[in-house]
């Protein structure tokens, strides 16, 4: 498993696997229409970024997504789910991963995992308030207090994410770099590229923005679509 490819990989299964059965550790906490949670994928998600990097995004948005996918209550948000995981993974990793030291190492890799968890609630905030008001046509008093209680819960999880995401890292440090991982975990992004992070963040709320539009657009085609069944069922009956 020389093969640097063939281990990154590896690398994201793994963290993909782990992503995943974090989710399973939850406590849900019904928010109206939604369902909140208290969960450990998140930890996973910024373990993954700051083991390995930005290939981290790709484990995160992975094993997030794949959660969904198998539950019945978030299956339609798997696409986003899939685009805020893989952003906050991204953003965790590149700056875990970066030449440049701002304070100590313990200090940056604590603030590499706080500014991954922050973009992640920027975006999974901002579309729970986009979708209560415009999809769902709530008042704009309700969305705001359903985003608020979502804010909350995402600050929970952010502050267990990096609680248990930071010591896990430094724990598991020293003994994976005796094996395989050893070359993407030593891996650093050169300096001078912070235009790259820049483009990388513009084009994530740009994709979201996208995904949020199309997610608006076909629930409004359901909704539609169920009215002219019902409809039509009613003159059936008449």
């Amino acid at each position: 498993m020389k093969n640097k490819k063939l281990t990154t990989i590896v690398a994201v299964g793994l963290m993909a696997a782990l992503v995943f059965v974090g989710n399973y550790l939850q406590i849900k906490i019904p928010n109206g229409v939604l369902i909140t949670r208290i969960h450990f994928g998140n930890s996973m998600c910024l373990l993954a970024g700051l083991l390995f990097g930005t290939p981290g995004a790709l484990a995160s948005g992975i094993g997030a997504a794949l959660y969904d996918v198998l539950d019945p209550a978030y299956i339609a948000s798997a696409p986003f789910t899939f685009l805020s995981k893989a952003a906050m993974g991204y953003i965790c990793g590149y700056l875990a991963k970066s030449e440049k030291r701002f304070v100590s190492e313990r200090g940056h890799i604590i603030f590499s995992a706080i500014m991954g968890q922050l973009m992640y609630i920027v975006l999974y905030v901002g579309r729970t308030f986009i979708v209560q008001r415009f999809a769902y046509g709530a008042a704009f008093g309700t969305a705001v207090l359903t985003s608020a209680t979502n804010l909350l819960t995402s600050t929970i999880n952010a502050v267990v994410a990096v609680l248990v995401s930071v010591p896990l890292y430094f724990a598991l440090l020293k003994p994976l770099k005796t094996t395989y991982f050893r070359d993407i975990i030593e891996t650093r992004v050169q300096r001078g590229k912070w235009y790259v992070l820049l483009g990388v963040i513009v084009g994530i709320f740009a994709v979201a923005a996208l995904a949020i539009y199309i997610y608006i657009l076909n629930y409004r085609e359901e909704q539609y679509r169920a009215a002219h069944g019902l409809l039509l069922l009613l003159r059936r009956m008449i």
